[in-house]
């Protein structure tokens, strides 16, 4: 029992780390950002900021694991699902934006693989991308096979509704005219044009 409970602090604050540390980077940049920083935000000491990562770089490593595990999980749940394929485009759509808009720190921080990563991070996190990039594709290809999308390139399509998606964060402000509900409801009319 008291395990659990120790664990779920600590997973707690891992998230809490997570999430101070990819604002702070997603303003200052990699390179510039220190763990002092970090933990001072957090009103922790850098030594125990230790406690729950080895360095820097593991710590970038987690956030991207924020952003890729969920995203992963979410998108086989969609795929898995009995919904049209029309319908599993479009919840993928909705889901990836709201998920974006509400960890926008953090998206903009996983979205950059330009930091120096380590071989083993870095095929760690090009191992899930490719996983979510696949499950995509299959989305795609699931439409397309059941004669509902048109016949296209699969991965060309897949980079330009990605891409649209990920624009999303360099525009978006919480203050704006539109709800992210609004917002992913628009872009999932739009984007879906490009299928059928």
């Amino acid at each position: 029992m008291g395990t659990s409970l120790r664990q779920k602090k600590m997973a707690k604050k891992k998230n809490e780390i997570l999430r101070s540390a990819s604002s702070i980077i997603s303003e200052k940049g990699y390179e510039k950002t220190t763990m002092e920083e970090i933990a001072s935000q957090l009103l922790m000491t850098k030594g125990s900021m230790y406690y729950y990562f080895k360095n820097k770089e593991e710590l970038l490593f987690e956030c991207h694991l924020m952003i890729l595990d969920p995203s992963i999980e979410k998108i086989k749940e969609v795929k898995n699902s009995d919904l049209t394929p029309i319908e599993k485009m479009r919840k993928v759509i909705i889901d990836y934006i709201i998920f974006e808009i509400n960890e926008k720190a953090m998206f903009n921080v996983a979205g950059k693989l330009d930091q120096t990563f380590s071989s083993e991070f870095l095929e760690k996190i090009l191992a899930k991308r490719d996983e979510y990039n696949h499950i995509f594709d299959e989305l795609i290809l699931e439409g397309i096979n059941n004669g509902v999308f048109q016949k296209v390139d699969v991965k060309m399509t897949r980079l330009i509704i990605l891409g649209a998606l990920n624009s999303i964060q360099s525009w978006y402000k919480p203050d704006g005219k539109m709800k992210p509900e609004e917002i992913a409801n628009i872009h999932a009319d739009y984007i879906l044009r490009i299928l059928l």
